[in-house]
């Protein structure tokens, strides 16, 4: 009996399903009605839509086959506008809305008349396993053909043109026990460790908590199971130890019991997050999840039979065909012909005679089936044809037949007469596999359990599972194993266990399953009609054999060449059976050859999911310094520096015309030579290190030496890789005996501090000492030029005397009446003090300076000058001068390497290799070209002979190069080979547009080579 016409499949009673709510949707441009509770997959099935895709490979017409996350076909594209498209959906995971959209993401023009569905007819012959590793190899001048055509095939559904209007967020949670899967085991193993006190988050990937608990034919404790479910999900939702969350897959299980949650929302309110209060809440969450104890309720799938036509639309699961009658009220069928190796098969044809509907048949490929299921079958008069198998569908768009034959299951023939069935669905059920994925991604190696015919997982410290995932399927013992579960999780957790009382369950009478993965036919597997191992990726049991015959026999081999659990699939309904396919081909036992590698994500998770707030203006933060806003009031010009904004340079109006760059910063070059200059250097990375051993840490990860250097006292350092070659360089100052102030170059703050935390943690543990970045704490303002102590000596109570406050040194006391640190460090080769201030104070310190600055001419100067000014010193940059191939031997910094230092540092030994030594490697040097007005471009190849058949040898290449309005000139920085020895021999400089600069190798010094600028 149906609902109504449009949902010509739906009962008039039973589900769970709100009839009195009707919900309209789309699908593939046609529109549908459905009801609140369903899934677009029952919905589907309710109005008779037997299509809903086209395979991969060979686009044949497929059909809804699951109910769960196990569904390999009916994988859609859901969104009515460009900006809401989300692909590779499953239709038995998408709960139905009012206004759901949604479509094929295979079938051209469409899933009824595929053009590409001629391939699926002949694609047997023609596109064998590995196919494409044979057939596109030549001619080569075809493969960019070739490519275009394999791209266009290749995916499923595709991606949005227009950004997502929703948002999504991260949410890092703790807890004692984290329980995987809310149905029988979960919801009991949930109990018990709630009620010893433990902090409990259960997470189950359903729209309803409660697993197959929901459509089960048993009785808890004498009632229906469902109102045990609602009442033990009342009682978590009143403990404040426990968060359920509901739709929420756990896609990823890693070391230390660090599991990921994707939590889904909105997703089935509307195809955006609706507007609530005008906010729009997150669309779906990612919990990243620590915790004590993983306890696995994950369940099992039912494996499907392998026979011929099994893809066939009116194919399903037999547990799929109870969840829609029982669940959803929907009947996928008028006739049904079971086929079954177990007795949980049966309940589909119970379900579906209590229905109204005719059992052809039950096909039970043993001898003499004997239980419960059974006996009700035949008291309901339902025919069974026992030692026989379903061998093969008939039909196209839809299930016309079933061909029946008896089997023997040991030698894989058939060995009776075929007789044809008419009906329009086929059940098949070949036993349970445990859901092993996540336990799989820890590493662990899953196990072979014959009397389950069935993987258990591989376990590792802090980890259970239980019920169907462990390989228990009888209702009372998965209650039993849940309890216990939970109880031992809280107790290793230390709380104090309390006893939970299962609800009474009826036993069961049942029989021995019987190990069947592959249903023999008359004519051998590579004449047959197709039979679908897995059917996302049209992985038949001939492509198994082939690839068998073809030398792969490591199942990871045949996974590969056949592509077996690949895609959003991994495996979930077809790789038991493919394994054991493999291993009957390979005479081998299915343990011998083993499962194939599970990986995360479980199922298919957004971008959006993963990206979290990390779009858009969070995806690389923009960072401002305490005095951002006087730099944009001033109209300066930013550059990005790592994430920072620094003020590049400060264009200025001159008779009406604003500076061009090369103006400004000639001005502000000369302001620091000549007056004084003001910097914003409050980017540099700074790292605070404490502890007894900071001394020695410090000597370690610098080449030079430390364990001398006395309080108020700075030093230059220079940090090299394990390989030798320069990674940063700063200055460190001395605090207190065991207390340091590391500065880093801008860009490689957050990385130098990752290195030192990486050195300690995984080299030196034993070192006490530790590390705390404070870059965002202190504002730095660096005061330079031969006015600068009588510019600060005005506003500070620190002595600024020469004698008594030298340089790389550093003191403490009061800057406009705030307490700041002042070191004698100079990065422009002038008379400098850095003033360190809490960051809050910043503007006041700033514009103090300035109102006390202006009869001195206080200049502020952005990052170009400041690399103008250093490289005229020959101070280097890392990263401008450096390219992880320079040693600080090539920068002609020996003075910074303690050789005789009693102990290794870190790129000591790759410093004394011979490839280190050579006299050839490229060095520093000053370019200084022939012609005064030319400025080298950065990058530009340096050759000894200009006059070189191309291709010419490279001697070197350009670092930096400026304009210097002190020098009057353009000069350069480079690394050159043998440089260091070549001093006042001219290179040449080839450019793109033919010209070739020469320039003399110099001193990388060119203004104030003896430091007395800096010293005064």
């Amino acid at each position: 009996m149906s609902q109504s016409k449009q949902q010509a499949y739906r009962l008039d009673t039973g589900g769970r399903i709100d009839r009195s709510r009707t919900l309209s949707f789309t699908f593939n441009g046609q529109r549908y009605q459905g009801q609140a509770g369903d899934t677009l997959a029952s919905a589907l099935l309710a109005n008779g839509v037997d299509i809903v895709n086209r395979s991969f490979k060979y686009s044949r017409p497929r059909g809804i086959v699951a109910a769960g996350a196990e569904e390999p076909n009916a994988i859609v594209q859901l969104g009515s506008s460009e900006a809401a498209q989300v692909p590779n959906v499953r239709a038995t995971q998408q709960a139905l809305f009012d206004g759901l959209t949604a479509r094929s993401t295979n079938g051209w023009p469409n899933v009824q008349r595929d053009m590409m569905g001629l391939v699926g007819k002949i694609g047997g012959q023609f596109m064998p396993p590995g196919f494409y590793y044979k057939t596109f190899m030549a001619p080569a001048s075809m493969w960019m053909t070739y490519e275009k055509y394999i791209r266009k095939a290749a995916g499923l559904g595709r991606s949005p043109l227009e950004n997502d209007p929703d948002s999504y967020d991260h949410l890092h949670q703790h807890c004692d026990v984290l329980v995987v899967g809310a149905g029988a085991a979960g919801l009991s193993a949930a109990l018990a460790a709630a009620r010893s006190g433990a902090r409990v988050i259960v997470a189950d990937e359903q729209e309803e908590m409660g697993g197959s608990l929901l459509d089960t034919r048993e009785m808890l404790a004498g009632n229906p199971a469902d109102q045990w479910v609602a009442q033990v999900l009342d009682e978590l939702a009143g403990c404040d130890n426990v968060t359920l969350l509901p739709r929420t897959t756990a896609n990823g299980y890693h070391d230390h019991n660090f599991v990921t949650l994707h939590e889904r929302r909105t997703e089935h309110l509307g195809e955006t997050a609706p507007v609530v209060h005008g906010h729009r809440p997150v669309r779906s969450r990612m919990h990243r999840v620590r915790a004590g104890q993983v306890i696995l309720a994950t369940g099992a799938h039912e494996r499907p039979l392998v026979y011929a036509g099994n893809d066939i639309p009116g194919n399903l699961l037999a547990g799929a065909v109870s969840t829609y009658i029982r669940r959803y009220g929907v009947v996928p069928g008028r006739r049904l012909v079971l086929s079954t190796s177990n007795d949980y098969g049966y309940r589909a044809a119970l379900d579906w005679k209590e229905a109204g509907h005719d059992v052809v048949a039950i096909v039970d490929a043993r001898e003499a089936p004997k239980g419960d299921w059974i006996d009700a079958a035949r008291a309901q008069g339902i025919k069974i044809v026992t030692g026989s198998a379903v061998i093969e569908a008939k039909g196209s768009n839809r299930v016309t037949a079933a061909r029946v034959a008896p089997i023997d299951i040991d030698a894989f023939k058939v060995n009776g007469a075929v007789q044809e069935l008419a009906c329009d669905t086929i059940a098949s059920s070949g036993g349970y596999s445990p859901v092993i994925h996540l336990a799989s991604h820890t590493g662990a190696r899953p196990t072979w359990r014959d009397e389950i015919i069935g993987f258990v997982p591989g376990l590792v410290k802090g980890v259970q599972a239980c019920g169907g995932a462990n390989g228990t399927y009888a209702l009372g013992d998965v209650l039993a194993a849940g309890i216990e579960a939970g109880i031992k999780a809280a107790a290793a957790m230390g709380k104090t266990t309390q006893v939970v009382n299962a609800p009474s369950v009826e036993p069961l009478q049942q029989g021995q399953a019987v190990a069947l993965f592959q249903v023999p036919h008359e004519k051998a597997t590579t004449r047959a009609p197709k039979q679908f191992v897995d059917l996302q990726n049209d992985v038949t049991a001939a492509g198994i054999e082939l690839a068998t015959r073809e030398g792969f026999e490591s199942i990871e081999h045949v996974k590969r060449y056949t592509a077996m659990g690949f895609g959003t699939d991994q495996g979930k309904l077809g790789n038991i059976n493919g394994m054991a396919i493999a291993a009957r081909c390979l005479r081998r036992s299915i343990p011998e050859v083993g499962t194939t590698v599970f990986r995360p994500n479980y199922t298919p998770v957004t971008f959006g999911a993963i990206v979290g707030r990390h779009c858009r203006e969070l995806f690389d933060p923009e960072r401002y310094t305490a005095l951002h806003q006087w730099h944009v009031e001033r109209g300066a010009e930013f550059e990005d520096v790592g994430q920072w904004k620094r003020p590049w340079y400060y264009p200025q109006k001159v008779n009406g015309k604003t500076e061009t760059m090369h103006e400004a910063v000639a001005r502000e070059c000369l302001a620091v030579r000549e007056k004084v200059g003001i910097l914003d250097a409050s980017t540099l990375g700074k790292i605070d290190i404490q502890g007894p051993d900071a001394r020695e840490f410090l000597a370690r990860v610098y080449t030079n030496k430390w364990e001398k250097l006395a309080v108020g006292k700075c030093r230059y350092g220079l940090m090299c890789k394990d390989d030798g070659m320069v990674t940063d360089d700063g200055v460190t100052s001395c605090l207190a005996e065991n207390h340091f102030l590391m500065t880093t170059t801008t860009g490689g703050a957050a990385a130098i501090l990752e290195w030192l935390e990486l050195w300690h943690q995984t080299e030196w543990p034993e070192l006490d000492v530790y590390f705390t970045s404070v870059t965002d704490h202190w504002a730095t303002m660096t005061v330079t030029g031969p006015e600068a102590r009588k510019l600060l000596s005005e506003i500070t109570d620190i002595d600024l005397d020469r004698d008594g406050f030298k340089f790389m040194e550093w003191r403490s006391g009061k800057v406009a009446d705030v307490p700041a640190r002042v070191f004698r460090i100079s990065f422009t080769g002038e008379l400098t003090f850095e003033i360190n201030v809490q960051a809050n104070y910043a503007m006041h310190v700033w514009q103090t300076l300035f109102k006390h600055g202006e009869k001195y001419g206080l200049t502020p100067y952005g990052t170009e000058t400041m690399h103008v000014l250093r490289a005229e010193k020959g101070f280097i940059i890392v990263g401008q001068e450096t390219d992880g191939s320079v040693t600080p031997e090539d920068l002609g910094m020996h003075w910074c390497v303690g050789y005789d230092k009693p102990f290794s540092w870190i790129g000591k030994r790759a410093l004394t290799r011979s490839d280190t030594k050579r006299e050839n490697r490229k060095q520093l040097v000053g370019l200084r070209p022939k012609d005064p007005k030319v400025v080298l471009e950065e990058g530009a190849q340096i050759v000894f002979d200009p006059n070189h058949a191309i291709p010419m040898p490279m001697a070197g290449h350009v670092t930096s190069s400026y304009y210097s309005p002190t020098l009057g000139a353009g000069f350069a920085l480079a690394v050159v080979k043998g440089g260091l020895k070549k001093m006042g021999e001219t290179v040449y400089l080839p450019m793109a547009d033919g010209q070739t600069h020469e320039a003399e190798i110099v001193s990388s010094v060119f203004y104030d080579p003896k430091g007395e600028r800096q010293n005064v």
